[in-house]
């Protein structure tokens, strides 16, 4: 009679286990995606060691910076996990803090009037003056308040263009977005003389960084869930037309930067995941596996990648580092006197690595 009752309590355990998995509810509306193979780590995407010297400033002090800025004073500044900004000499040197969001800091860019722009996760669109003054510029857009407020750029006529990655899933629940697969980004424009905020391109997949190109002609943004950089024509006959300019990168494109002889930054913040891409097409299975703990969910691979695009939509520098060591995920990367500087959602420190000139 024991071992009956037992094996009836493990049954329900088990069934109860099944119809959990089955139909308990789950914050997502997930839609069917068959994505492209992901292209193989050869030929212009070849796995290399390039990144292996990066070193490591503000280590002792900086954690989470996802992305760093240059200031007119020529120091760095970089955003902690914790709200803070600290700026740093270029070449290195102790951290000191220079302001706090009071949210989680992701884009930083400095316009022309030296006041630091912050893409905030939680708070928005900021603006700290050279005092360390904090304002908030715009939280909502079209009616929908920023859930994600990711990174940005900023055009010669002080124009903000940034992205609110997601207006339904807020940073901590960023892996929703992408199994949830639906367009839920936006790339937004903020206008300082009206102090009004528009919506220029809607209907993105996880809308991420932000890059306008030396002659103002266009902007780049990555649309990470998809794998791909877009182009949005700011000016010319084709002004307002938005098209693919690279897609089915070997990894998720995270921010993206202007540097110097024509070439878009691009930081991958993760190789291909095959898991998730098997089950793109599948919305059922997808919804499994959101009501599995964390543990058992598809995630990042800890890789350092970052490429090097012309505005033809080709690759002409490759960096990579596979180690476990690695900074990484690099989730911005800027060009200056040089160096490339490095930003990482999860790493200590900023990431420098002297460029060389391309072979």
């Amino acid at each position: 009679m024991k071992v009956g009752n037992l094996i009836l309590a493990c049954a329900s355990i088990v069934l109860l286990g099944v119809l959990y998995l089955l139909f308990y509810p789950v914050g997502i509306d997930a839609a069917a995606w068959t994505p492209p193979p992901a292209p193989k780590l050869e030929g212009v995407y070849a796995v290399n060691q390039a990144l292996a010297g990066v070193a490591r400033l503000g280590a002792e002090v900086i954690v989470g910076s996802e992305d760093v800025a240059v200031g007119p004073d020529g120091r760095l500044y970089a955003g902690a996990k914790d709200g803070t900004i600290y700026r740093l000499p270029v070449e290195g040197g102790t951290p000191e803090r220079f302001a706090s969001t009071g949210g989680r800091p992701l884009g930083l860019k400095f316009d022309q009037r030296g006041h630091l722009i912050v893409a905030d996760c939680f708070r928005g669109l900021l603006d700290i003056a050279p005092d360390g003054t904090v304002s908030v510029l715009s939280t909502e857009a079209g009616g929908k308040p920023f859930r994600f407020t990711d990174d940005l750029d900023i055009a010669a006529d002080g124009t903000i263009y940034f992205t609110d990655a997601s207006w339904k899933f807020g940073q901590p629940e960023y892996r929703l977005d992408f199994l949830e697969h639906r367009p839920n980004g936006r790339l937004l424009a903020y206008e300082p003389a009206t102090k009004t905020t528009r919506v220029v391109l809607d209907n993105l997949y996880f809308a991420n960084g932000v890059a306008i190109s030396p002659d103002q002609q266009f902007l780049v943004v990555a649309e990470t869930a998809r794998y791909r950089l877009l182009r949005y024509w700011l000016a010319g006959e084709r002004r307002g037309q938005v098209e693919p300019l690279i897609e089915n990168l070997p990894g998720f494109p995270d921010g993206v930067s202007t540097g110097q002889n024509g070439v878009f930054w691009v930081a991958l913040f993760a190789r291909r995941n095959p898991v998730l891409d098997r089950l793109l097409p599948q919305p059922f299975w997808r919804k499994m596996v959101v009501r599995l703990p964390r543990t058992f969910q598809p995630k990042p691979d800890h890789y350092g990648f970052v490429l090097g695009i012309n505005d033809r939509g080709e690759v002409i520098r490759n960096l990579q580092d596979p180690a476990p060591t690695a900074f990484a995920p690099v989730t911005n990367v800027v060009e200056y006197g040089g160096r490339l500087y490095l930003g990482s959602l999860e790493d200590k420190g900023i990431g420098v690595f002297p460029l060389e000139p391309p072979k």
